[in-house]
C-alpha cells in the first residue's frame, strides 16, 4: 500500500515495532511505515494522521490501548511542550537498551565490512540518570510584560519557559532563575526577534561541578549593557558561587546562540572544571562535554581502547580544550591536537601549561587540513584518537587517515548513523574490535559510542 492511500487528520490504529533515531515510536500500518512520537515497542495504539511523505508518514499519538510495561509517568511537567528530552516516558533501563539496539538498527543499515560480528557490549549508564547537564542555555523572550527565559519548542520558535529543569545540575537552575528575576527587577530591554529591537538575547549558566565555580554569560545583541553595575552588584551579593561574568556579542539574525566578540564584564575570564584529575580552563566559548560525570567514564573508555604503549604518539583530531589528549599526555611521547574555534586551542595550550605538560602541540585548523601537512613534515603518529561533531568526519580527513593510516584508531561518536555510514569506508584498512556505547544524555535519544580500531 502506498501512502495515498492515508489521509490527514484519519485515526488508525497501530502495534508499534521499535524505536526510530529519535526516540519515536515506529509501526507499520499496511506495509506504510509511521512515525509516532511518545510511543513505544509492545504498544497498541491509535494515531491521528499529521503529515503524508511519499514514502511515511507522521502521526499524533491519540489513544495508548495497551501500553509496554517500561513505561513510565514523565516527572517533567514540561517534557511534552519543550521537546529537550524524547525519552522520559520510558524506564531507565529500557532507555539503555534502546541505545545499544539503535546501534544494531544503524550497523544493519549501512553493513560495514563484517558488522555481524562487531562486540557490542551493554550502554554504560548513570545510576542517577538525572540533574547531570552542566550547561544551561536559555532563550529570553518577554511574554505579558514579563521576562521569561527557557528552550523553543521543537520546529517552532515558541518559547516554553523552564524554571525547573530536571536534567540540569541544580546550580544551573538556581542562578538561572535569579538572574531572571534581576532582567525583571530592572526592567531589562530583552531582544525581540520579530522587531530586531531590545537588547538581552540569551542567558547562559555554566557550572564546574567538581569546582562548583559557576560563569554566567550575558548574550546580547549589541555591545550596550544597561545597569551593568547593578546587575554586578547584585549577582556578588547574592550569589556567591558565580566567580566570573561574560558578555558575548550576538548582533546577527541567526539560530547560532553566540558571536564571535566576548566581553569580560566581572571576575576570572573561565571557570575550572576537572575530569580525571586533570584540571581545565573553560571560557564561555569553549566547547565541553555537557555531562562531566559520564564523561570521565566515556574517556576511560577511549583510553582503554586506545591502549596506548610508551613512546606512542597521538592525534587528538576535534580536541576542543584538550580534554582527552591532556589526560593521555602523560603515557605518550607526543600528543598533536587541532580545533578550528581559537579560544579553545588558547584554552588547550594554557591547560598544558599549567599541567606541566610539554609533550602537546595544539593548533587552529581542520583536521583534515593539518594532518596531511604533518604528515608530510615527517609527523607519523602511532594512533589518532577522533571525536568529530554531529555531521560525523570530514571526507578529506577520512581520506587522509585511510591514504596513511596509523596503527590504531579511537573514533568517539555522537552520532549512531554517521558513525555506522564512516565505518563502511574505515573498516576497509582497520579491523573494529569492539563498539562501547555510553550513555551520555539520560532521558534523550542520543548516544555516544566508543569504537577500538586496529589496523589490519
Amino acid at each position: 500500500m502506498t501512502t495515498q492511500l492515508l489521509k490527514e487528520g484519519q485515526t488508525i490504529p497501530l502495534k508499534i515495532k521499535r524505536l526510530g533515531i529519535n526516540g519515536e515510536g515506529i509501526g507499520y500500518y499496511k506495509k506504510t511505515i509511521v512515525f509516532v512520537p511518545g510511543a513505544l515497542p509492545k504498544e497498541d495504539i491509535s494515531v491521528e494522521i499529521t503529515k503524508i511523505a511519499p514514502r511515511f508518514v507522521e502521526g499524533k499519538l491519540k489513544k495508548i490501548v495497551k501500553a509496554a510495561p517500561e513505561r513510565v509517568v514523565p516527572p517533567c511537567p514540561v517534557y511534552e511542550a519543550c521537546g529537550g528530552c524524547q525519552l522520559q516516558h520510558l524506564a531507565y533501563p529500557a532507555q539503555l537498551l534502546f541505545k545499544r539496539d539503535l546501534l544494531k538498527q544503524s550497523l544493519n543499515k549501512f553493513r560495514p565490512r563484517n558488522y555481524e560480528n562487531y562486540q557490542l557490549p551493554k550502554t554504560i549508564g548513570m545510576k542517577n540518570p538525572w540533574n547531570y547537564r552542566n550547561k544551561a542555555q536559555f532563550q529570553l523572550r518577554k511574554i505579558e510584560g514579563e521576562v521569561e527565559a527557557g528552550l523553543y519548542q521543537a520546529d517552532s520558535h515558541r518559547l516554553v519557559p523552564i524554571d525547573d529543569c530536571l536534567v540540569q545540575q541544580p546550580a544551573t537552575t538556581k542562578v538561572m532563575n535569579a538572574l531572571v528575576e534581576l532582567l525583571n527587577k530592572y526592567q531589562l530591554p530583552i531582544y525581540n526577534e520579530r522587531k530586531n529591537s531590545g537588547i538581552f538575547r540569551t542567558l547562559m549558566v555554566r557550572v564546574g561541578v567538581k569546582t562548583n565555580e559557576v560563569q554566567v554569560v550575558f548574550i546580547t545583541q549589541s555591545v550596550k549593557f544597561p545597569q551593568k553595575k547593578a546587575l554586578i552588584e547584585e549577582i556578588t551579593q547574592h550569589l556567591p558561587e558565580v566567580v566570573s561574568i561574560m558578555q558575548n556579542v550576538q548582533n546577527k539574525r541567526t539560530s547560532i546562540v553566540m558571536g564571535d566578540e566576548t566581553i569580560h564584564v566581572w571576575g576570572k575570564e573561565s571557570i575550572e572544571e576537572q575530569i580525571n584529575e586533570v584540571t581545565f580552563d573553560l571560557s564561555p566559548r569553549a566547547f565541553f562535554q555537557l555531562n562531566p560525570e559520564q564523561t570521565e567514564v566515556l574517556y576511560n573508555e577511549a583510553l582503554k581502547a586506545l591502549d596506548l604503549q610508551p613512546n606512542e604518539t597521538v592525534v587528538d583530531a576535534y580536541c576542543g580544550v584538550g580534554t582527552i589528549g591532556l589526560s593521555i599526555a602523560k603515557q605518550a611521547k607526543e600528543v598533536r591536537g587541532m580545533d578550528i574555534i581559537p579560544a579553545a586551542i588558547e584554552d588547550a595550550k594554557m591547560n598544558a601549561e599549567r599541567l606541566g605538560v610539554t609533550n602537546t602541540h595544539y593548533e587552529v585548523g581542520t583536521a583534515e587540513e593539518l594532518l596531511p601537512k604533518w604528515l608530510q613534515s615527517g609527523f607519523k603518529p602511532d594512533a589518532i584518537i577522533v571525536d568529530p561533531p554531529r555531521t560525523g568526519l570530514d571526507q578529506k580527513l577520512l581520506k587522509a587517515i585511510l591514504k596513511q593510516p596509523p596503527k590504531k584508531m579511537v573514533y568517539i561518536s555522537c552520532n549512531v548513523s554517521t558513525l555506522a555510514k564512516d565505518l563502511v569506508d574505515l573498516a576497509k584498512v582497520f579491523d573494529v574490535k569492539y563498539m562501547q556505547s555510553v550513555d551520555m544524555f539520560p532521558q534523550t535519544a542520543r548516544c555516544e559510542v566508543v569504537v577500538k580500531l586496529i589496523k589490519r
